[in-house]
């Protein structure tokens, strides 16, 4: 199951305060209740982390290799994926993060898309979707109360 996402919200923090954020990996990972156990491996590039959540009946627990890619102006590409070999599924996302000037503030845009695949994915794309939904808006609000801002202003771009 393959899903698109785009969405952007506008923070009170300057660009430089945001943009030193999000290139925080541990910060970021620790904006997200389903990260855990994130190890640098050869920073500011790469890393690991342990993604838990459960999912209908499932309980994943998958090892993710991370890889950060920056670009300017403010540009971040991040590209995860692992496996859950318990319950024989895969994930993967690549996400792009763009902090752009917004008035007296920033404006946070994020795109990407991921894929589960394996016994997970039987569940539908209904149930992945609302997943994914929930952790892109919990990454908003972590954001948002870190760094000024309203989750509630989330705009789909």
């Amino acid at each position: 199951m393959l899903q698109d996402f785009a969405k952007t919200i506008r923070l009170d923090a300057s660009p430089d305060a945001v943009w030193d954020a999000v290139r925080d990996v541990h910060r970021v990972a620790s904006w997200l209740s389903i990260v855990r156990e994130v190890r640098d491996v050869e920073p500011p590039r790469r890393y690991t982390a342990l993604l838990e959540d459960r999912l209908g009946p499932f309980a994943m627990r998958a090892d993710l290799d991370l890889t950060v890619e920056t670009s300017e102006p403010r540009r971040l590409r991040v590209s995860a994926g692992g496996e859950d070999r318990q319950v024989a599924s895969r994930i993967a996302a690549t996400i792009d993060l763009a902090v752009e000037p917004d008035g007296g503030g920033t404006s946070l845009k994020v795109t990407g898309r991921y894929e589960v695949t394996g016994r997970v994915a039987t569940l539908g794309a209904g149930a992945i979707r609302k997943k994914g939904d929930h952790i892109l808006h919990e990454f908003f609000a972590s954001a948002s109360k870190e760094l000024g801002g309203d989750a509630a202003t989330l705009r789909r771009t």
